[in-house]
């Protein structure tokens, strides 16, 4: 009985104290405001890239805009109650993120990043091929490293080609885009948050490519149809084992639409003898472009019935 009005006296002669003393044993936060409540068990120790959190944007304890650790995950509440007690598996966070995550779906787990990061090129991520095929955020994005690959240039691809594995060969052909010299990334022609055709940054195949082949536009006083439907006709742009990134050798590709009196199909050979026949114009050079050079479009307006072919 003593003991305990000693102790009574001495908390109300000395509050200064007591409340000093439980500051001390209260946890404190490492990086997030407020993340004490999962540090006690996830710190340096335990889970040190969970920590790296702080070398990222969302670790920017200055922005109000970030978000603690229970924005994302949830309260979590049976998951702290029971960590640590040993009387069998922790119950798991309320949004957990994994690639392969089996109790949280990959619409829960977009959920959580959406709630701020809808807006601007990620306002129709719902209707996107990615969504639609139950892609996450952490698919391709590493949240809680400071080393982003996906948002780097040069190692963006590398992210990219762990599914799309058909693209990552067309990038080793001797025609490509520089995509793997680092001068472009994928998301330069795509916006894989968005739901054009292929995920395109534009609305179109056209659109995107004029981006940066301004001259192809026109308009022209003659148009090649080709052209005007559907860059991707006769380009690949991923790559190609032609110049240019065409998808066949001259005349070739042009004899897939091009197959009539003036210039018929021609097989590779050599003429028996000199001519100059048009039928067999084909068959040395093979290369319409030595003549009709101006193949995106031309401006001749000489009032002749060969103005609309394309020539110099």
């Amino acid at each position: 009985m003593r003991t305990c009005a000693f102790a009574v006296l001495a908390g109300s002669l000395f509050p200064a104290l007591t409340a000093t003393a439980a500051e001390k044993e209260a946890p404190k936060d490492i990086v997030l405001t407020g993340d004490a409540k999962c540090t006690t068990c996830h710190d340096e120790n335990d889970s040190p890239e969970a920590l790296r959190i702080g070398k990222t944007k969302h670790g920017t304890v200055a922005d109000k805009r970030t978000p603690g650790c229970t924005n994302c995950h949830g309260e979590s509440e049976k998951h702290v109650k029971e960590a640590g007690r040993g009387s069998g598996p922790t119950p798991p966070v309320d949004v957990g993120f994994t690639k392969k995550n089996k109790t949280t779906s990959a619409e829960a787990q977009n959920a959580s990043c959406l709630s701020c990061h809808q807006g601007s090129t990620r306002i129709f991520w719902q209707n996107s091929t990615h969504a639609r095929r139950d892609v996450t955020c952490v698919s391709c994005h590493t949240i809680h490293d400071g080393h982003d690959k996906v948002r780097e240039a040069k190692s963006q691809p590398e992210v990219c080609s762990n599914c799309h594995k058909e693209q990552r060969a067309q990038f080793a052909r001797p025609s490509h885009h520089p995509v793997p010299e680092g001068q472009m990334s994928c998301s330069s022609c795509h916006n894989v948050h968005g739901d054009n055709p292929s995920q395109l940054q534009k609305s179109s195949v056209n659109d995107t490519c004029y981006s940066c082949h301004m001259e192809k536009r026109g308009p022209f006083v003659h148009n090649h149809q080709p052209v005007s439907e559907d860059c991707a006709i006769c380009h690949n742009p991923h790559g190609t084992n032609v110049a240019n990134l065409l998808k066949a050798r001259a005349p070739y590709l042009c004899q897939e639409c091009h197959s009539h009196d003036s210039h018929p199909s021609q097989l590779a050979g050599l003429p028996t003898g000199r001519t100059a026949s048009t039928d067999l114009l084909g068959t040395v050079g093979r290369g319409c472009l030595n003549c009709h050079t101006n193949i995106h479009g031309g401006n001749s307006t000489v009032n002749s019935a060969t103005a609309g072919r394309f020539r110099r």
